[in-house]
């Protein structure tokens, strides 16, 4: 059996399982998305954009259809208290799923204008809810409903649930996509993909310190992706930055180093790690899931 892995620097050797396999877990989306893992019910929910709904994969029972219509449902996370909070192209908004089931919209409107279509999310530990704003949900009626943008840009926002208040983090990206913080929390990288529709503009993950106070400073290129574009991404327990790109899904080291990939034979679209050790990478590519076990874990509560 041929290992998965391509090995592009040696520390990638104590990251990758050589005798793992790629599992091909389920097929027949069109544009899947926003993989997010829940540890009490050891199950996996992701978006299938275009076909407007959210599965969930059970090991042992497969997939079931877990919400439909969905919204347009993209990125997906979970807050620090277990609950599903959802980015919806439909609506342009961000949602809760409280625990009877019931759905709280959190953000969607800046200044009075309505969002553009929320795309990726992530919770910091203060309970602070992080999404990007571009307007791929609003381009066409693919991903959602065809609109023009309302507030005139595409900014990263941070929203406090515990004061109810919508602020802009970061508005110097041109397309904002996916994000996650570092360990400390002390660096939040954001993905801009403005690449997929002008092949001039940027395909590279940016890092921003984060201050005392939650707020973002001193953005550096972090690394530019070389195989299509770094469209949602995680991090494990030692600040590795594992991303999804045209070629499957790449792993970088905290100083910008290119370490391995995992080819996949469709274009990688997101990730999450899962498990009940967090030790297993679940991949969203295009038409279906993937996993692949690793030798690190992601960080808890992501």
């Amino acid at each position: 059996m041929s290992s998965p892995f391509e090995i592009h620097d040696p520390a990638f050797r104590d990251l990758a399982l050589p005798v793992a396999a790629l599992d091909r877990l389920w097929e027949g989306g069109r544009w899947c998305e926003g993989p997010v893992y829940f540890p009490l019910g050891d199950y996996l929910l992701w978006s299938d954009i275009p076909n407007d709904r959210m599965l969930q994969w059970t090991e042992g029972a497969g997939a079931r259809v877990f919400r439909a219509p969905s919204q347009f449902a993209n990125g997906n996370t979970r807050d620090r208290e277990g609950r599903l909070v959802t980015c919806e192209h439909g609506a342009r908004r961000v949602t809760r799923t409280e625990v009877d089931g019931t759905l709280t919209v959190l953000a969607d409107r800046h200044r009075g204008k309505r969002l553009n279509s929320p795309n990726d999310v992530v919770v910091r530990s203060d309970g602070t809810i992080w999404f990007t704003d571009p307007p791929y949900g609003i381009l066409s009626d693919y991903e959602g409903h065809k609109a023009e943008p309302e507030y005139g840009g595409c900014h990263v926002f941070r929203f406090d649930p515990a004061r109810d208040t919508l602020e802009v983090a970061a508005d110097d990206m041109q397309r904002p996509n996916g994000l996650a913080f570092s360990p400390d929390e002390k660096t939040l990288y954001v993905s801009d993909t403005a690449w997929a529709h002008d092949p001039l503009a940027p395909r590279h993950i940016r890092a921003y310190r984060v201050d005392a106070r939650g707020r973002l400073a001193k953005p550096r290129t972090f690394v530019t992706i070389d195989a299509g574009v770094a469209d949602g991404f995680r991090v494990d327990i030692d600040g590795n930055v594992w991303t999804s790109a045209g070629d499957g899904v790449h792993c970088y080291a905290p100083d910008g180093r290119l370490l391995g990939k995992i080819p996949i034979p469709e274009t990688v679209s997101n990730l999450t790690f899962g498990g009940p050790r967090r030790n297993r990478l679940y991949i969203t590519a295009t038409t279906s899931l993937y996993a692949v076990y690793v030798a690190t874990n992601g960080l808890p509560g992501h």
